[in-house]
């Protein structure tokens, strides 16, 4: 269990109570971090680093760097000593920078490992704490960061997500108001192990508040910073009216401005419910400006009621904001590392968003928690335990079974082995090619999902896909064009979409032009230019690719992108080659689309009648010698 911190437990440990049963936070996870440390098929791996991660499902070689914590964790028994004697505070992240802690310490006292940390950057280098540690010699300065190498079968990744504190947005005044603060911190200050005990006060004169705005959605759908739904906010926001309303009663007075409550889990609409009878004040509208009372540091919101439909100004002792959850720190190197994609918002994406939810599509690499999108605890342990259950059934097997679709390199014709080449293992969405210098390029055959994109990149046509092959396709393409090639559609479909999505126009029984020639590949990105090419050769009507909608559909992560790179090339080329333009087409058909197949191929159709079958036979005929020359090599 490898953790960047200084303990497990994520953000849940720094919750006082969880929606919508409140329960006690640290209460139900304690004993589970408990658990975890004391398991014997466990080992805590904590305040460390990923640094690489090569091999396949089954074989992966993992390298970690331990950073220094200046304390022997085998020698530290956590009894406290050393930072009772630390001269030097700082502000503690744990308690968001509203509490303190010692440059020796650990952020909170139910940590998992219980071991200490010297915190370098503050140390003055006093040895108060070496002296109070006594005989059992924990704390040594001299420590250096410590790699580690092992061999697993499976990956989990859970990372999690951080909290956006929007000091970039002046329309919320935070970090210039002492008094707007975020949820997280409004969590620590409810929290009895908080940096004030448990009293909700004001940060500009210790004050407690009288009457608290609550602000949705800062930073979430919202089209200037962050477009998705942060999934929890709502929630947790009716969690601290009940709990302020629990504390303080009529003494207090809350009011929760919102863009739409989202309670849409088990007993969430009945805690909302409970929040309104509680006394609880909600007003549907956006925030337009808080500005600040000078003197009393009260703070002043000017909104839009909906319902109302008209302005409205509230005066607020203190405003909370219900900021956006976003990636963690070092997702980008993590994706790297990984070779697992992100989605636009930044978090890690799934193989398929239905039927592997938890897959990546790099095989034994999982997904689980809010790494892979916002969502609130009971989802996280929802999908932490579909993460185990996955990397379980990879372990309990001893081989591993995979498509037999996959590249194959002939080292003979491999440009790599005379001049740097190595465009192939760029193009691999899988990073399933290893291509040294000076060397043939060389797949890894259980890395391989057969897309077939490194067959269509390379330009010595080194590279086959077994079941695809060129000649393969070529004899299709050849058999498919064999009569009429003029009045026919060639269509190049991938097998998950477009594929499927003319499969679905014909069981449904969508007419169409029975013009079109269809040659199934696995991937649009197996599509060579020289299919393309050869097609017109033969005499073609019209050539069509379809493939999976961009940016996200593609079952091979990124092969519908470089496909329509590759496709923007060659209908350039084309167009100076005298072709007309509607001859050659892409299109972007999902397997549930099959009304959309029939109306593209009834297009395509009553266009090639438009052009008529003298002008395409003359532009077949202008273009066949150039045509020849170009595909002399894939003629051999």
């Amino acid at each position: 269990l490898l953790e960047r911190g200084e303990s497990i437990g994520g953000h849940m440990a720094q919750l006082d109570k969880t929606f919508p049963t409140l329960d006690c936070s640290i209460c139900i996870e304690g004993p589970k971090m408990v658990d975890v440390s004391r398991h014997p098929n466990i080992e805590i791996i904590s305040y460390a680093d990923l640094l690489s991660v090569e091999g396949f499902v089954g074989n992966f070689k993992v390298r970690i760097r331990k950073n220094p914590r200046y304390v022997i964790a085998d020698d530290c028994t956590g009894c406290g000593e050393c930072r009772d004697v630390c001269p030097i505070e700082i502000p503690n992240e744990w308690d968001m920078n509203m509490g303190v802690r010692k440059a020796i310490s650990v952020p909170f006292d139910q940590a998992v490992p219980l071991v200490y940390t010297i915190l370098k950057d503050y140390c003055i280098e006093c040895y108060k704490c070496v002296d109070a540690c006594g005989a059992r010699e924990a704390i040594n300065f001299e420590q250096e960061p410590e790699e580690i190498e092992l061999e697993v079968g499976t990956i989990i990744v859970s990372t999690g997500y951080e909290i956006y504190r929007p000091y970039d947005n002046s329309l919320y005044g935070y970090g210039k108001y002492d008094n707007v603060i975020t949820a997280l911190e409004l969590e620590r200050l409810i929290l009895a192990a908080g940096p004030t005990g448990g009293k909700v006060v004001r940060a500009s004169d210790g004050k407690k508040p009288h009457r608290v705005a609550i602000i949705q959605c800062v930073g979430s759908r919202d089209v200037n910073k962050y477009e998705y739904c942060s999934g929890f906010c709502c929630m947790y926001s009716v969690k601290h009216a009940v709990q302020l309303k629990e504390k303080y009663g009529d003494d207090v007075e809350i009011y929760i401005l919102y863009m739409d409550m989202r309670t849409n889990f088990k007993g969430y609409e009945e805690f909302y419910q409970r929040a309104r009878k509680a006394g609880a004040n909600f007003i549907r509208g956006r925030v337009s400006k808080i500005l600040e009372d000078p003197e009393t540091k009260n703070l002043i919101i000017r909104a839009e009621d909906m319902a109302l439909g008209e302005p409205i100004e509230i005066e607020a002792d203190l405003v909370v904001l219900s900021t956006a959850s976003v990636p963690s720190k070092g997702t980008d190197e993590m994706a790297r590392i990984l070779n697992i994609s992100r989605s636009a918002d930044g978090f890690f994406m799934e193989s398929h968003p239905k039927l592997k939810p938890i897959d990546t599509p790099t095989d034994g690499i999982f997904v689980a928690g809010a790494c892979q999108g916002p969502k609130d605890i009971p989802y996280s342990v929802s999908q932490g335990s579909g993460a185990a259950s996955r990397a379980a059934t990879v372990l309990s097997k001893d081989t591993w079974e995979i498509e037999p679709i996959i590249a194959v390199v002939d080292p003979d014709k491999c440009r790599n082995t005379k001049a740097k080449c190595g465009i192939c293992a760029t193009k691999c969405p899988y990073g399933a090619i290893n291509a040294p210098e000076g060397e043939a390029a060389r797949v890894t055959t259980a890395m391989c999902h057969g897309c077939g994109t490194c067959v269509a990149e390379c330009p010595a046509d080194a590279i086959t896909q077994m079941h695809f092959t060129d000649a393969q396709i070529i004899a299709q393409i050849r058999a498919a064009l064999a009569e009429n090639a003029s009045g026919k559609i060639l269509a190049f479909l991938c097998n998950w979409c477009s594929y499927a999505g003319a499969d679905l126009a014909g069981t449904s029984r969508f007419e169409y032009p029975p013009t079109i020639r269809p040659i199934r590949v696995m991937c649009s990105g197996r599509v060579d230019k020289d299919f393309v090419l050869e097609a017109f050769r033969l005499g073609a009507g019209m050539v069509l690719v379809g493939a999976c909608h961009l940016p996200y559909d593609c079952h091979y992560i990124s092969g519908n992108a470089k496909m329509k790179t590759r496709m923007e090339t060659l209908t350039r080329i084309l167009g100076k080659l005298g072709l007309s333009p509607e001859r050659f087409k892409v299109e972007y058909v999902s397997a549930a689309e099959g009304v959309k197949f029939a109306e593209v191929i009834r297009e395509m159709t009553e266009q090639m009648e438009d052009l008529g079958e003298e002008k395409i036979k003359a532009e077949n005929e202008k273009l066949k010698p150039t045509l020849e020359r170009m595909l002399s090599r894939k003629k051999k």
